[in-house]
């Protein structure tokens, strides 16, 4: 590489955004253009500013990650964006790489895997970290089935949904936020690839999920 390589890094959590500061900036030609702690952050940057990798967080305050990437790509084509999440189901990975991500690592990545896969991304690679291949090579017994496969809060917010019962409720009955809830409703219905909760709630019925 003769050029520095514009890095934009976008997380939630500002420990991540300094730690990723850390290990990226002390590599030669790797450069910090921006970080940004929602998607609002990034949109606006991205509308008049070229960055060469975006490092995307897929779960954010006011943005769902796997969204954000595909306009991401829409306003900047040329930008490779790699999600960086905790999300491990196959189903989320294959959604982000469906929305032009032209990687995913998870945040327990290892160091030279971040490295690599910024380098295969810029070479116009789809790239993972070890973890990540392992996991897209072995769909679950429920994704074979076309269910995906919920965690336990998720099990109990669905249950709740199908009961009719809203954000707000639901959230004073699991000592949550309804932000916290509205986040796991969004996630849920990803998950289904369903467009609302009437058909989410259609099909947890008939899957005999509740």
């Amino acid at each position: 590489m003769s050029h520095n390589i514009n890095i934009v890094i976008v997380d939630d959590h500002p420990i991540v955004i300094q730690g990723l500061k850390m290990m990226l900036e002390n590599k030669k030609y790797f450069q910090i253009a921006a970080t940004f702690n929602d998607g609002a952050g990034i949109r606006n940057f991205i509308k008049t500013n070229e960055a060469d990798i975006v490092l995307l967080d897929i779960t954010l305050p006011d943005s769902n990650g796997i969204e954000l990437c595909a306009e991401i790509k829409k306003m900047r084509p040329e930008t490779s964006v790699i999600m960086l999440s905790n999300r491990s189901e196959r189903s989320i990975i294959m959604q982000c790489i469906q929305n032009g991500a032209s990687g995913y690592l998870l945040k327990n990545a290892t160091i030279d895997e971040l490295h690599s896969c910024i380098r295969g991304a810029l070479s116009g690679n789809i790239v993972f970290c070890n973890e990540v291949k392992e996991i897209i090579s072995k769909p679950s017994q429920n994704e074979l089935s076309g269910i995906p496969r919920l965690t336990k809060r998720e099990k109990e917010i669905l249950k709740l949904l199908t009961e009719g019962k809203t954000s707000v409720a639901i959230a004073e009955e699991l000592f949550l936020s309804p932000l916290t809830v509205d986040t796991h409703r969004k996630n849920i219905i990803q998950k289904f690839q369903v467009k609302n909760v009437a058909e989410l709630i259609n099909v947890a019925v008939q899957n005999n999920l509740v």
